[in-house]
């Protein structure tokens, strides 16, 4: 996400916290939100699924082809 929406979001909540906001900014913070948790998501899932495990007789499992990628296509 670029940070010119990150810093929408907090000129929103500042704004929210201050004086409150409009119908219209109310709909933007939350579509920014949205967004926001979408990204975080996508990467964290991107994360988790580059994690591989050693089992103990020596075998590499890989967690991203075991049960990740969902989404990621």
């Amino acid at each position: 996400m670029e940070q010119e929406k990150i810093s929408r979001i907090n000129e929103l909540y500042k704004k929210s916290k201050a004086e409150g906001l409009t119908k219209e900014e109310k709909k933007e913070q939350a579509a920014l939100r949205g967004e926001y948790i979408a990204a975080i998501r996508s990467n964290l899932r991107g994360q988790l699924n580059q994690i591989s495990i050693l089992e103990k007789d020596g075998r590499i499992t890989d967690l991203g082809e075991k049960y990740g990628n969902k989404g990621t296509h």
